[in-house]
């Protein structure tokens, strides 16, 4: 495997581990009515190569799942990502 491969692996599982914490740090503050993580904190995180965290922090912490742009837009980057990676798999 390419070392792009790894470094594009290696980006991912550390922003989706990023994106996961965020999510679930947000939801607990947001039981205990602490000072919240902003929508745009959390969406740039999954915009930049956390998606596929930020979507399962959504999933397992049930969190933002009411909200249409977040319904939209965090699978959106989950697939564009796994999509990036599939390709490089393929053809790097």
């Amino acid at each position: 495997m390419s070392p792009i491969l790894y470094f594009y692996i290696a980006l991912l599982a550390v922003m989706g581990l990023a994106a996961f914490a965020f999510y679930g740090m947000d939801k607990r503050k947001a039981k205990k009515g602490a000072w919240r993580i902003s929508e745009k904190t959390l969406l740039l995180l999954a915009a930049c190569f956390g998606g596929i965290g930020a979507f399962l922090g959504m999933k397992v912490f049930r969190h933002k799942t009411q909200h249409t742009r977040f319904r939209i837009i965090v699978p959106v980057c989950a697939l564009v990502q796994i999509a990036v990676l599939v390709l490089m798999i393929i053809y790097v």
